[in-house]
């Protein structure tokens, strides 16, 4: 593992117009080139958290990956979000919160949202996504997760000697939300509760401004550390901030408080 060099993107997404969000988070990430290693951007950043855009859903061969490559190239940097795409799954075809993770060579993984938001009816509209997902980037393994799966520690529970041998899951946790201010407390407490109980570092992107259904949002992204303090913390405004993550402090306290070795065993369902 090497440092880490981490962007948050807090914006204020457009509502229902994907191509001058396109536009506005590519004029807010261009001061990045060569400064960072990993952007973070917010879920839904095409659209906002809402029901009705899932008539402007993409697929994976739209506009608005393609355009992720090329700010991932231009960049030199792993670009993720989330958005609204439809896909063929299984069952037939869905609409899924797909979060995309995309490397400057032009490679896409994905992680679609596991828990769907029941008090929006987001259950009723979007299909789930079953998997996990942990990527490899600079080497470090990233858990990347969507917004309300925040709030389900089972899910992003990271195990000992079960995904790579002698080690946990994951180094990096990931949440992008649209998580509105009226709920602000639960988003920071639980940041740094996934980041204490899981011995590694949490990045947790939220949006700001008022959406078309009148939320606001208070923003409070956040990088935090393996002992849930804040590394750096953003308040309720469009901000750009980057993080470096060192990687020898994350070993030295594993090595020094080896919770992880105490962990139940248990399976992911």
């Amino acid at each position: 593992m090497q440092d880490l060099r981490i962007s948050l993107v807090q914006g204020a997404t457009r509502w229902h117009d994907p191509a001058g969000n396109r536009d506005y988070y590519g004029d807010l990430v261009a001061p990045l080139r060569g400064t960072t290693d990993l952007v973070m951007l917010p879920e839904t950043f095409t659209s906002g958290f809402s029901n009705d855009a899932i008539g402007q859903a993409e697929t994976m061969d739209g506009p608005t990956l393609e355009w992720m490559r090329g700010q991932a190239a231009a960049l030199d940097a792993v670009v993720t979000g989330s958005l609204q795409l439809r896909v063929d799954a299984a069952g037939g075809p869905g609409v899924f919160n797909r979060m995309l993770w995309v490397t400057p060579d032009g490679e896409v993984r994905h992680y679609d949202k596991r828990h769907l938001f029941r008090y929006a009816r987001e259950h009723e509209r979007y299909s789930a996504g079953r998997e996990r997902l942990v990527v490899e980037w600079k080497g470090w393994r990233i858990n990347p997760l969507v917004c309300y799966d925040l709030r389900f520690p089972v899910f992003a529970r990271n195990r000992f000697d079960v995904e790579r041998a002698g080690a946990p899951d994951f180094d990096l946790q990931l949440y992008v939300a649209n998580w509105p201010s009226a709920r602000a407390y639960a988003w920071k407490t639980l940041l740094r509760a996934r980041a204490i109980e899981n011995l590694c570092f949490v990045a947790g992107l939220n949006r700001v401004g008022t959406d078309g259904n009148g939320l606001h949002y208070s923003g409070d992204s956040a990088v935090i550390d393996f002992l849930g303090h804040p590394l750096s913390e953003c308040s309720d405004e469009e901000v750009v901030v980057t993080t470096t993550l060192r990687a020898a402090q994350l070993q030295a306290h594993r090595e020094h408080f080896p919770a992880m070795l105490d962990g139940d065993v248990f399976t992911i369902g």
